[in-house]
């Protein structure tokens, strides 16, 4: 058994009874779990796996996959303020996106884990804008080890693109709709 703190990225039904859970965690890397019986109405885990809340979670490492088995979570911070409007809800969505998109299953990484639980603090707290997205890319790409902010004056997300094959299909939308809100008096 392993313990970590983490942030649930995504869940799907696994089952009719069980759901597959990604986290990044604060030492594991970004993980995929099994919550065995998630879906029953008295389930242990009934109203603590949630998008984007922060928990310490414990888990059974499986010798076969990278599919783990979640067996206890403690929830530490909802971020509820996330939820409060749908621009917060889609910058927290495009943050998870590019994490996955940028890491490997199972790769130890805390700044990653670091970087998100502030993002997710800072829109808990604060309406989103540009400069906290471009913030966000190119922390990331340091992070990656594609970007280098007093060498290039290169755009961070151009960096990730590049190395990872692609950006979130969001980001454009979602740079719109910023671009939108800060032209607005």
């Amino acid at each position: 058994m392993e313990s970590t703190v983490a942030i649930l990225l995504r869940k799907r039904k696994f089952s009719d009874t069980s759901l597959i859970v990604s986290w990044c965690t604060e030492s594991l890397g970004c993980i995929q779990t099994v919550a065995k019986g998630a879906r029953r109405a008295k389930s242990p885990f009934a109203g603590k796996l949630d998008l984007f809340f922060e928990a310490e979670i414990q888990i059974a490492r499986s010798r076969r996959s990278d599919l783990h088995t979640l067996t206890e979570v403690v929830l530490r911070n909802p971020f509820g303020g996330i939820r409060k409007n749908y621009l917060r809800t889609q910058t927290a969505a495009y943050f998870v996106e590019l994490i996955e998109i940028c890491t490997e299953r199972d790769h130890r990484e805390p700044e990653l884990f670091a970087l998100l639980s502030r993002a997710f603090g800072y829109l808990d707290a604060n309406d989103p804008n540009l400069r906290a997205v471009t913030h966000f890319e190119t922390e990331l790409a340091r992070i990656a080890g594609v970007h280098d902010a007093k060498k290039l004056q290169a755009d961070p997300a151009f960096a990730l693109g590049n190395l990872f094959g692609k950006l979130p299909l969001s980001r454009t939308p979602l740079l719109k709709t910023l671009g939108a809100a800060a032209n607005r008096p």
